[in-house]
């Protein structure tokens, strides 16, 4: 059981739900079952409320927050909540669209916060069909005809995302730096530096300068997705 707080009430939940119907029960291939538990609120919650809301309902149990730069002013004070409480972090910048759209193409270029054009992509993007009128009249859902669209290609997010980590304009970050095992409650103290480079970035790279960038693929690679089709990928592509 893991328990993971997400900044909107519809899009990242229904995504944590996906995962849950498509990997939960694992495989015979040594990949963990797990139960995700989506925390979330109506009209959603500010980064500190994610990370609050995460180690309040966890308690002992692995706790993940799930959000977004967009504009908020508290993600210094979420990232520091978030590296005293162990709760780990998948942050997206700019959003979490730019994860689903990870999922059909690779994306490069500084967005600043905002999602206009990841979104647009995401709309026009090969095999995404599904998703040609998402966020239209405010319809954010990952359900039916999109879940099926992201299925099979969890792999393809992960080598991308990956990918973002090592092109980050810092030019020290390495996604082969990366961490993913739990750390526990009564484990020793972390910086919020120390804590945000656990997503493969440098530990002097600022949080809100990994742009764009998204870490919910450590998320799925510490559940045992993707990571061996990104491998395979990776080897066909020398």
């Amino acid at each position: 059981m893991l328990y993971v707080a997400c900044e909107g009430e519809s899009t990242e939940p229904d995504y944590l739900e996906y995962l849950n119907e498509r990997f939960g029960d694992g495989d015979d291939r040594k990949r963990r079952s797990f139960k995700i538990q989506p925390v979330f609120r109506k009209n959603g919650m500010t980064p500190s409320g994610v990370v609050e809301a995460a180690r309040k309902v966890a308690r002992e149990d692995e706790a993940w927050a799930l959000f977004d730069r967009d504009q908020w002013d508290d993600i210094p004070q979420a990232i520091r909540v978030a590296a005293e409480s162990k709760v780990e972090v998948a942050f997206s910048h700019p959003s979490f669209d730019l994860w689903l759209l990870l999922h059909f193409q690779p994306f490069a270029g500084a967005q600043s916060g905002s999602s206009g054009l990841v979104v647009e992509k995401l709309r026009r993007a090969k095999g995404a069909d599904a998703f040609k009128d998402y966020d239209r009249r405010g319809d954010k859902n990952v359900r039916g005809a999109r879940r099926d669209a992201l299925n099979s290609k969890e792999g393809r997010a992960v080598k991308h995302a990956r990918s973002l980590v090592g092109s980050c304009a810092r030019g020290d970050c390495d996604p082969d730096g990366a961490r993913f095992e739990p750390v526990g409650r009564d484990a020793g103290p972390w910086s919020p530096r120390m804590w945000t480079a656990r997503s493969g970035h440098a530990p002097d790279c600022p949080i809100l300068h990994r742009d764009p960038s998204t870490d919910v693929w450590r998320l799925l690679v510490a559940l045992g997705i993707g990571e061996r089709e990104a491998d395979a990928s990776r080897d066909e592509n020398g």
